[in-house]
């Protein structure tokens, strides 16, 4: 069974995807000539942003990167920026499975995940989230953190990326399946809910190792279980949530690529062969391996199958798990 969305559920759901067209600008033979413009529509310091800036260093010989920071909306001011943009090959989009998610939780965005986008490639799948507590909280287990929750329905806090972000997804599950109410705080990116994680204002987050691991070794944070199917090198003692009590919960996020739609697919195939190549760097895996990422390189068509995939089975999660668009 493969497994390219955030949650087991969507293994079920791949088969195939439409194909999409668009009108695509001339081509530039020299392509690119100037910097490249990557979107992150996060805050600085999230997984994206390490992400794009480590790609950034890697592939400068070939091309420029430069990172443009816009948070907002959970993602949508960022990715709607990328969709209005011109599709000449110096606008590109970097995030997270957010991407397929943001579409079921917000009753109108002012762009189609789709239709106005290109797929270039999906460039990592995590290593799974960390759930990670302040040490204020007293909760030493995942079972001891259910137990307490149950005990005081609503009175732990998690931070997130901002609504429908991924960091939102996988505590709702949580909570479906553990039968808690964890209760829901969004900011405009990682970074500003890991720093109120620190200070104590929030009780926990599930969240990406790039962030939460430096934190997690200093003793800032304690680390209960992690979300995917085998434990992290990096955390060899910290059990998956399924061998810590909630059976059958998993959830793996990933990160990839998109330009705007119309961009001529030179273009895109260009960008995407210098970014695999780039991941093919044994320094570059050792680097993502050690913040809990695992390269992915799929192809443009390949990852334009996941996104339409994973749009479908959000949407059949939602419903499942009761969350409605806001």
């Amino acid at each position: 069974m493969f497994l390219r969305g955030t949650i087991f559920w969507f293994a079920l759901l791949l088969g195939s995807g439409p194909v999409f067209a668009a009108a695509e600008q001339p081509v530039q033979r020299d392509y690119p000539s100037k910097p490249i413009r990557v979107v992150v529509p996060y805050a600085a310091g999230g997984p994206m942003d390490y992400i794009a800036r480590m790609l950034g260093r890697k592939m400068q010989n070939q091309m420029i990167l430069v990172v443009d920071n816009r948070p907002g909306a959970g993602g949508a001011l960022g990715t709607d920026l990328v969709a209005k943009s011109a599709p000449d090959g110096y606008t590109m989009l970097h995030t997270s499975s957010s991407h397929a998610s943001l579409p079921v939780i917000t009753k109108s965005l002012p762009y189609d995940p789709v239709k106005d986008f290109v797929p270039i490639t999906m460039i990592v799948k995590s290593v799974g989230f960390l759930v990670a507590v302040h040490p204020s909280v007293p909760a030493r287990t995942i079972r001891e953190l259910i137990a307490s929750a149950k005990a005081q329905p609503g009175k732990f806090t998690y931070g997130s990326g901002g609504v429908g972000n991924v960091m939102h997804f996988a505590p709702e599950i949580f909570n479906v399946m553990a039968g808690t109410q964890l209760t829901h705080i969004p900011y405009k990116g990682v970074g500003q809910a890991v720093t109120d994680l620190l200070a104590g204002r929030i009780d926990l987050c599930f969240g990406p190792g790039t962030v939460l691991l430096p934190h997690v070794k200093a003793g800032k944070l304690r680390a209960l279980g992690i979300t995917a199917s085998t434990r992290w090198s990096e955390l060899p003692d910290v059990p998956t949530v399924d061998e810590a009590g909630v059976k059958g919960y998993l959830f793996i996020p990933w990160c990839g690529f998109w330009f705007p739609a119309g961009t001529p697919s030179q273009y895109v195939n260009h960008i995407r062969d210098e970014m695999v190549k780039a991941m093919e760097d044994p320094e570059m895996k050792r680097a993502f391996a050690e913040q809990g990422f695992a390269p992915a390189g799929s192809t443009p068509a390949e990852f334009a199958k996941t996104i339409v995939n994973e749009i479908e089975a959000n949407r059949r999660l939602a419903a499942k798990i009761g969350l409605t668009p806001e």
